[in-house]
């Protein structure tokens, strides 16, 4: 058993490291505050209301004000979880490749889109700001985005921080529009990194939707996610307005002699998370979405 807990802890940082270069919401886990359990799979977040200012009365002195304090209750509903058999002859001499490999696209290919999708979709339930319609040229891309630049200044969401999610769609749009004097580049680049002081991270369109379907993996072919909302033309994010929270993730591998079942490495990898939008934040995201189909 002690050489299943080193492979394990061999292997975690391989996993992190995937998720950290792979995923599009991962640059949004620093800006979120420690969070706490008050339980198995609850959160509890302290939220104010106060009231603004009155007229001082040389008289009577200062109007009475109210703060009103509660707790915002948040409930970890995402648990998931699979587990993977590597014979003993497919890596005779170590784990290396085979599981190298395996975690490698495992890791790229299923476990990254899904918690993408996932958040993606939370957040769009929860923003507070935002609209639907098609997005067919880059002069529409970019009037939709100052409207919703517009939105979120109007409600005095800070301009520094915010992210641009922009589908792969609409992105070509934008790229496409642009002018480039090319002269004697060896080298030219066409992509869009910045617009109007947000960074512009490009989202495959198929873990951009306002709602996903996660799949039980009943059986050993069935799994994963799909998209069963709308498109997401764009969204963005102010990074505060949310949470992300993962308490547990979790890999375990067992060597075939201590595998029952099989004479091979049993591979188990477990997640436990969740995505939130703050209540008094919620006016921090938008999402432009196309229009729901009749």
């Amino acid at each position: 058993m002690a050489q299943s807990i080193t492979l394990a802890q061999k292997y975690q940082p391989i996993l992190d490291e995937i998720y950290k270069l792979a995923s599009l919401t991962a640059r949004m886990d620093a800006p979120t505050k420690p969070v706490d359990f008050a339980g198995a799979n609850v959160v509890k977040v302290f939220k104010t209301d106060v009231i603004g200012l009155g007229t001082y009365s040389r008289a009577n002195g200062y109007p009475k004000g109210q703060i009103v304090g509660t707790w915002e209750t948040l409930t970890l509903a995402a648990e998931r979880g699979r587990e993977f058999n590597i014979d003993r002859m497919d890596d005779e001499e170590t784990l290396g490749m085979a599981f190298g490999t395996l975690a490698g696209e495992f890791m790229r290919t299923e476990v990254i889109p899904e918690v993408d999708a996932y958040r993606f979709a939370k957040y769009a339930t929860g923003a507070g700001n935002g609209t639907t319609g098609s997005l067919s040229t880059a002069e529409n891309v970019l009037a939709a985005i100052d409207a919703a630049k517009a939105a979120l200044n109007a409600d005095e969401v800070p301009p520094e921080g915010r992210l641009l999610y922009i589908s792969d769609a609409c992105h070509a749009l934008l790229e496409a529009a642009l002018t480039r004097s090319w002269a004697s580049e060896g080298n030219p680049d066409r992509r869009l990194q910045m617009l109007d002081g947000m960074p512009v991270i490009m989202v495959p369109q198929a873990r951009f939707s306002t709602e996903i379907t996660v799949n039980a993996g009943a059986s050993v072919d069935a799994g994963g996610f799909a998209a069963t909302g709308e498109d997401i033309n764009f969204m963005i994010v102010h990074p505060t307005a949310v949470l992300q929270t993962v308490k547990h993730a979790n890999l375990k591998i067992f060597e075939p002699d201590v595998n029952q079942e099989a004479d091979a490495y049993k591979v188990q990898y477990r997640l436990y998370h969740d995505a939130f939008v703050y209540d008094n934040k919620a006016d921090g995201i938008y999402v432009h979405a196309e229009a729901e189909s009749s």
